[in-house]
C-alpha cells in the first residue's frame, strides 16, 4: 500500500541558503565587473582594442582586495551558520517553487552544482513531483501497478517533471491510460552539460530497469527541447552495453535542438561584440554566466568532445563530433512552427519561436552530422509554439501511434 502523501510547502528555509549563496557569489562578480572597468580608465586603455592586462594597484587594489576579503568572510560565515543549523530540503514543494528552482538551475546550474549550492538539483526519478528510491526493497511501495512497458519523460532547459502537464494534459498519464504504459519522469539540472547529464541519466536508467517490480519488456523515452539532446547522449554513453538500452524501443524527441538554437548563436555574437572594447568588455562577463546546458545547445553538443578541449564559451563554429542515432531503435522527431505551413521560410529561421524546424528533425548539410529518420517517423506542428508540443491533441496522437504495440 502506498504511503500517505506529505503536503507541498510552498518554499522552505533551506532556499534562503541557497539564494543567499548565489547573491553572495553575484556580488563578487559584480565588484569583480567595476574593478575591470576601474582599470580601464586608469590605464587609459584605447576605445577598441584589448582589455588592459593584470588588475588595480596601490590604493585601489588594495580597497578591491579588502571587499573580496570581506565578501569571501561574508559567505563562510554564512555558509557556516546554516550548515550548523542542518535542514534539509522538503521532499515535496509546490510547483511555484519546482518552477523557479529549475528555471534558476537551468540558468546557472553549473555554477550551482560547481560551488554546492543548495539550490542545485540531484538527478532522480520522479512520480508526481516525488523522488524514487532506485532499490528492489523500495521500489514497490512507490509504483501502485507496475507495467512491463516502462516511459522515461525527460524535460526542457529551466524546466522540471511537473510541468509535463499543459493545458490538463500529459503525454505521460495519456500513454498510461491508453497503451498501459507505466510513466516515471525525471528531474535533473539542466544548467549542467548535456554530457554530464546524459551520463548519470544512463547510470539511473540502468538502476531503474535493473529494479523496477516487473520484468521491463519496453522502454520508450520521451524527450522534449534539451530533454532530446540528453537523451541521446545517454544513449551514447553506455556504447550498447547497457541493459537498459538493449530494452529501449523507442526514442522520441519534441521540438529538440539537434543542431543547435539561434538564440545561443546569437548570445555568443553579442559576447563577441562587448569584447571589442576594454570599457564594455567586463559587461561580457554577465552574458557568459549562463549555464553549461545553455552553451550547449549553441551548435546541439551532446558528447564530452565537444567541449572539452576548449572554454564552452569558445565555440565558434559547428565542429561537433558526430553522434549517430542508437542503432535497433525506433527514433522519432516532431518539430513545431508558428507558421501555418511547415514550408514557410518562418519554419527554417525561427520554427517554434526557439528551435528551427530543420534542426529539430535533424536535418543538417553535413551529411556526417545529419540524423537521418523515415519520413514515417517525422511530425511538425503547424501555428505551435515551442511549449505546444507538451499539449497539442495532434502530437500527443502522432507519439501514440509510433510507440503503440506493432
Amino acid at each position: 500500500m502506498r504511503a500517505a502523501s506529505p503536503k507541498p510547502r510552498p518554499f522552505h528555509i533551506s532556499d534562503l541558503h541557497g539564494a543567499g549563496r548565489l547573491i553572495i557569489d553575484a556580488t563578487a562578480g559584480v565588484v569583480g565587473l567595476v574593478e575591470a572597468m576601474h582599470h580601464a580608465i586608469v590605464a587609459r586603455a584605447p576605445v577598441i582594442g584589448m582589455a588592459p592586462e593584470g588588475g588595480t594597484q596601490g590604493i585601489t587594489g588594495f580597497v578591491y582586495d579588502a571587499i573580496y576579503r570581506s565578501i569571501r568572510v561574508t559567505g563562510g560565515t554564512f555558509s557556516a551558520g546554516w550548515d550548523a543549523l542542518g535542514l534539509p530540503a522538503p521532499e515535496v514543494t509546490s510547483p511555484e517553487r519546482e518552477a523557479i528552482v529549475a528555471a534558476v538551475n537551468g540558468l546557472w546550474g553549473d555554477h550551482l552544482e560547481r560551488t554546492h549550492n543548495s539550490l542545485a538539483i540531484p538527478m532522480s526519478f520522479r512520480i508526481d513531483g516525488r523522488r524514487l528510491a532506485l532499490t528492489a526493497s523500495a521500489l514497490p511501495d512507490k509504483i501502485a501497478s507496475p507495467s512491463s512497458r516502462l516511459l522515461v519523460l525527460v524535460h526542457a532547459l529551466c524546466m522540471n517533471d511537473l510541468q509535463w502537464t499543459r493545458e490538463g494534459h500529459n503525454h505521460g498519464q495519456a500513454l498510461a491510460r491508453d497503451l498501459g504504459f507505466s510513466p516515471v519522469y525525471s528531474h535533473y539540472n539542466s544548467g549542467r552539460h548535456v554530457s554530464e547529464n546524459g551520463s548519470e541519466f544512463s547510470g539511473l536508467l540502468e538502476q531503474l530497469v535493473a529494479n523496477w517490480p516487473v520484468a521491463v519488456d519496453e522502454l520508450v523515452i520521451i524527450g522534449h527541447s534539451a530533454g532530446g539532446l540528453v537523451a541521446r547522449a545517454a544513449c551514447h554513453e553506455p556504447a550498447g552495453e547497457a541493459a537498459w538500452l538493449k530494452r529501449l524501443r523507442s526514442l522520441v524527441c519534441l521540438g529538440t535542438p539537434h543542431h543547435g538554437a539561434p538564440l545561443e548563436r546569437g548570445g555568443r555574437l553579442l559576447d563577441s561584440a562587448l569584447s571589442a572594447s576594454p570599457y564594455v568588455a567586463p559587461f561580457a562577463r554577465l552574458g557568459k554566466a549562463r549555464s553549461a546546458g545553455i552553451t550547449d545547445l549553441r551548435y546541439g553538443n551532446v558528447q564530452k568532445a565537444d567541449w572539452a578541449a576548449r572554454d564552452r564559451h569558445d565555440q565558434r563554429r559547428d565542429d561537433r563530433t558526430p553522434t549517430p542515432l542508437p542503432t535497433g531503435v525506433q527514433v522519432c522527431f516532431v518539430a513545431a512552427t508558428l507558421a501555418k505551413r511547415a514550408t514557410d521560410p518562418r519554419s527554417y529561421l525561427v520554427g517554434d519561436g526557439l528551435v528551427p524546424v530543420p534542426s529539430a528533425l535533424g536535418q543538417h548539410a553535413d551529411p556526417r552530422l545529419a540524423l537521418t529518420v523515415p519520413e514515417a517517423n517525422r511530425y511538425v506542428a503547424v501555428e505551435a509554439n515551442h511549449f505546444d508540443l507538451l499539449s497539442r491533441a495532434d502530437v500527443y496522437d502522432v507519439i501514440r501511434g509510433w510507440v503503440a504495440p506493432g
